[in-house]
């Protein structure tokens, strides 16, 4: 499938400079995010991308935010709802290091691992989709929805008995 929505970046063709980029999806891409997403519909998508490249360091610092309304479907109800995002976000790259450099180097859990570049190129859409994706609920439900499970069993429901209980029995 053809990525609609991309904004790659040459590494090698910056500066040691300061850059901005606002990305904002048209009709078309807010069809192909939305299944990237795999949610029901995404009626914005807008990013505010900077971009900081520091040679003497290796390394490129991608802040931003992003801004997206999402339709989901409520996994109490199965009604669509429409839920609104604001993700800030701050990345570090390193421009020299490989999978290889990376993986040979020991670091604790607590250290910021810097992510690699491939092929000399990023994708600012791919990290403003990436943003969104990782606020996205598991279990999404509207604001106040709350999952009452006194509608689907009552006191009428029959018990399972517990199994331990026959041998609580022999103890006696």
């Amino acid at each position: 499938m053809q990525k609609k929505f991309s904004y790659p970046i040459k590494v090698e063709d910056l500066k040691q400079s300061d850059y901005k980029y606002v990305l904002d999806a048209d009709k078309e891409e807010l069809e192909d995010i939305a299944e990237v997403l795999q949610v029901e519909k995404v009626h914005e998508f807008k990013a505010s991308v900077f971009l900081k490249l520091n040679n003497r360091t290796n390394t490129l610092k991608v802040w931003g935010r992003v801004n997206a309304k999402i339709e989901l479907k409520s996994v109490i109800t199965l009604d669509n709802f429409i839920k609104s995002y604001d993700v800030p976000f701050e990345l570090t790259f390193d421009t020299k290091a490989t999978f290889e450099d990376i993986k040979g180097l020991e670091y604790g859990i607590e250290d910021d691992v810097p992510d690699i570049i491939e092929n000399s190129c990023i994708d600012l859409a791919d990290i403003a989709i990436e943003q969104i994706a990782l606020n996205l609920d598991d279990y999404p439900r509207a604001e106040g929805e709350v999952f009452d499970s006194s509608l689907y069993c009552t006191d009428d429901c029959p018990q399972k008995e517990n199994p331990f209980a026959a041998l609580a029995k022999l103890k006696k």
